[in-house]
């Protein structure tokens, strides 16, 4: 199989690695904005480096991956559709919804597979989890609580261009909670505050934020991100139901310290970042696109799934602006 990869910033390259080790990927093609880049990135995995994404899609491959910068995953989400190519991207398709919409109609046309990158769906503890509130073993499931915390805050060139903390960051959030409960969000009541670096004030964002999300069954849920949790990387997920509870992302290396005197130690090797923490998700994610494009397994996570956690973020945005509860049909799709 040959595969074309587009973007080799950080997890590009991570990909790049994956996919040239990779058993069914024969050739790998890479191309990104800055060539040396992408010439770099093809020395060090064997792959041939293309000037632009305009030669992977014209010299021939069998499906393509999608990591550049978020403003380019719509228009090459369509320009693979219009070729008749499988397409894996990272998440988002885009950072609003008519972007979104426009890049599934042209999936949709075509007839083509897109698979989106939300790499907790191939995590582990997320999938014990999910298979615990499935299998009835927690009982009526009646809260959720779901942490994400950056260590440090990203360059201030990315803010403008991420689409904010809930798309950008919590939208994995939002996403995770739906497949591990197999339930919807129906409403959302969120806030945020901007106490921390002057850049986020300036890009209009937050560094931190909070959600109370209630889901159609009426289990309550919250999710809690920021940008600047100095102990560590901490992605957990907290599940209660009235048999049992357990939790998701709570080992040795979970960057949290217990005031109790018989508590467990503070953790010698925090987890410093996401591809540290979600290294084998990332690869398990990939594995799963080539079976995917091989006809060998079903979709894991389409645009639609995408375009759901989206719609979730968007009424995030519109309930912190405006200060009240927002319910996520309000969040049209026509």
């Amino acid at each position: 199989m040959r595969i074309g990869l587009i973007g080799t910033g950080r997890i590009g390259t991570f990909h790049a690695g994956v996919l040239s080790r990779h058993r069914e990927v024969g050739s790998l093609v890479v191309a990104d904005a800055d060539p040396a880049r992408a010439a770099a990135v093809a020395e060090r995995t064997g792959a041939t480096a293309a000037p632009s994404a305009h030669e992977v899609f014209a010299w021939g491959v069998d499906a393509v991956v999608i990591a550049s910068a978020t403003a380019a995953h719509a228009e090459l989400i369509g320009r693979a559709a219009r070729a008749g190519l499988p397409a894996f991207c990272e998440k988002p398709i885009a950072v609003d919804l008519p972007g979104t919409l426009a890049a599934l109609r042209e999936v949709e046309s075509a007839g083509t597979l897109l698979q989106m990158g939300f790499m907790r769906r191939f995590d582990g503890g997320y999938l014990v989890a999910r298979d615990l509130v499935r299998s009835g073993q927690l009982g009526r499931l009646h809260t959720v609580r779901a942490i994400t915390s950056d260590p440090a805050p990203p360059p201030a060139a990315y803010l403008p261009l991420s689409g904010g903390l809930y798309r950008d960051c919590m939208v994995h959030d939002f996403d995770i909670l739906r497949w591990v409960t197999g339930r919807e969000i129906a409403e959302v009541y969120a806030t945020g505050a901007d106490g921390g670096p002057a850049m986020f004030r300036e890009a209009g964002d937050v560094d931190t934020a909070a959600a109370l999300l209630t889901l159609d069954d009426g289990t309550l849920a919250t999710a809690t991100a920021t940008r600047c949790n100095g102990a560590g990387y901490d992605v957990r997920m907290e599940l209660a139901g009235d048999l049992d509870q357990v939790a998701v992302g709570l080992d040795d290396r979970t960057p949290i310290s217990s005031t109790e005197p018989k508590g467990p130690p503070p953790a010698d090797k925090p987890w410093a970042g996401f591809l540290e923490r979600f290294g084998p998700a990332y690869e398990a994610e990939l594995d799963a696109f080539v079976r995917l494009v091989r006809g060998e397994t079903e979709n894991p996570c389409d645009g639609r799934e995408a375009l759901a956690a989206l719609r979730v973020a968007e009424a995030c945005e519109v309930s912190r602006r405006e200060g009240r509860p927002v319910r996520v049909e309000e969040i049209g799709v026509g």
